[in-house]
């Protein structure tokens, strides 16, 4: 029999902590084991930088303030609510309401509904996405790892055996392909990063490059509805910021992906429960505690500290290396950015601090960018280039059976998220009040001191007096930060002139 009544997946029971990007749950205590920088923190979600505080209510509410004296976190208790500030500017509200679903919103972003449901004494959730008047949905399944409630990507249909091998395996001939962006402006815009492979030897080269292109497109997009670009990319006229070495290690860590769905198809043929384990973060910390290294690649924009205490942005399409397993009770991992587009972002070679349920997150989302380019690559194979499938490889996806009892989201979802932007403004004026109340100074969004720029400054000085840049020119040893009606500028990392 197949419950779909609530779960306690992703619901109000489920310890927070599983959107990517976001820092939920400021109850407990922060984890400090095994990471670069930790200390202990009212939020339960990822260590603060240093020289931020926080301003905990007895209503159990909660507001934590950048070193700049502005605000990054709030934790409205009484809403379910949690809203983070990131360093792109931009807002994500998550919410946990007492039906137990889970809703997330972010301007420029698709925002999402999360339901939970039983199939097979297991949890699984669906998340129904939003955007622009196009919904589609996602599967998960629940999976506990060390105290946590990680989201493992469920593929909602898989192809048959014959694809997945034309897809892992060399291709008789490297065929060239035209992508048909060039002329777009997200590719111009991220030409100094990302460059496409002239020729491709098999799917998983042209798969790393449908994904990096899927990445920096939503990036474009989010960015230019937020109306500010959260930091410029490397700069034209060199060798991509991307290397042809970073590419290839996620090529090849797309052609593991393929292996592991194409198992897991054969498990679900045969009328088997897949384990979650098996694409789940556990895996992941044994493979490396083996040598063997994962490549994770940034689905959203997500805020890090990294080895000196300080904070620092990554963004879709940047690349992280994970080769040292954290101890065996630590809930975040230390990993090696390996490409970041430059500006405020970590950068490349920087040693970071991300959580599990982040890393889970982009495991997910490359699993989830991987079967939509083989739902795009089933549609073009033979043509374009592509060289033709074999007959049993061009048969249609079968749906799996967890994907099709899941319970379809409601009418209201849409709008409910539509209303989150003027709510999580209400929340927050909320709790920053009670905050005031409980302290006796003022918790709020202003700095706590009037900003100054002093020649001779780095740019981490900066932004923690002036704040996080609307937008940044990265020009080799010249960097402008534009701020509103003043612009400074660095040379060699330092203050040059300030206009």
């Amino acid at each position: 029999m197949h419950n779909t009544g609530a779960s306690t997946f992703g619901g109000a029971h489920t310890p927070a902590g599983g959107t990517a990007g976001y820092r939920p749950g400021f109850t407990g205590g922060g984890d400090s084991r095994g990471g670069i920088g930790g200390h202990p923190s009212e939020i339960r979600g990822g260590p603060a930088p240093r020289g931020s505080n926080e301003h905990v209510t007895r209503s159990g509410g909660a507001v934590r303030m950048r070193p700049n004296g502005r605000v990054s976190d709030v934790h409205d208790a009484r809403r379910g609510m949690d809203v983070h500030h990131g360093l792109n500017g931009n807002r994500r509200v998550m919410v946990e309401r007492h039906d137990g679903s889970r809703l997330v919103a972010e301007r420029g972003r698709p925002g999402y509904v999360q339901r939970g449901y039983s199939y097979h004494g297991h949890d699984f959730a669906r998340r129904s996405y939003y955007y622009h008047g196009h919904e589609y949905n996602r599967y998960y399944r629940g999976y506990g790892f060390r105290g946590l409630s990680i989201n493992v990507y469920a593929p909602g249909y898989y192809y048959h055996p014959a694809f997945y091998g034309w897809a892992y395996n060399p291709w008789a001939v490297p065929i060239a392909f035209g992508w048909g962006w060039r002329s777009d402006p997200w590719y111009g815009y991220y030409g100094g990063y990302f460059q496409p492979y002239p020729v491709y030897p098999s799917a998983s080269y042209w798969l790393t490059d449908y994904i990096i292109s899927q990445d920096l497109q939503e990036a474009y997009a989010a960015h230019q509805e937020a109306g500010e670009m959260d930091g410029a990319p490397s700069a034209a006229g060199g060798p991509p910021a991307l290397t042809p070495d970073v590419k290839q290690q996620i090529a090849d860590e797309v052609k593991n992906q393929l292996a592991l769905e194409n198992a897991e198809a054969q498990q679900t043929a045969q009328h088997q429960d897949v384990d979650p384990a098996s694409s789940g973060i556990a895996r992941l910390l044994a493979d490396v505690s083996a040598g063997h290294a994962h490549i994770f690649v940034a689905g959203s924009a997500l805020d890090v500290v990294n080895s000196n205490e300080q904070e620092c942005a990554l963004s879709d399409g940047d690349v992280l290396l994970l080769r040292t397993p954290p101890p065996d009770d630590a809930t975040t991992a230390d990993l090696v950015v390996l490409a970041s587009k430059g500006g405020q972002e970590c950068p490349k070679s920087s040693t970071v601090m991300v959580q599990m349920t982040d890393l889970q997150e982009m495991q997910n989302h490359m699993r989830e960018t991987i079967d939509q380019g083989l739902q795009d690559l089933q549609a073009r194979q033979g043509k374009g280039g592509l060289p033709p499938a074999p007959a049993s490889a061009q048969a249609p996806p079968t749906a799996t059976e967890f994907a099709s009892i899941a319970p379809p989201p409601t009418p209201q979802d849409a709008a409910d998220l539509q209303q989150q932007s003027q709510q999580a403004d209400q929340a927050e004026q909320d709790v920053q009040a009670e905050a005031t109340l409980d302290s006796g100074s003022p918790v709020s969004a202003a700095p706590a001191a009037p900003a100054s720029v002093e020649l001779g400054q780095t740019p981490d000085q900066v932004q923690a007096a002036m704040g996080t840049p609307t937008r940044v020119a990265n020009l080799g040893a010249k960097v402008i930060y534009y701020y509103n009606g003043m612009k400074v500028v660095f040379q060699d990392g330092k203050v040059a002139d300030v206009q």
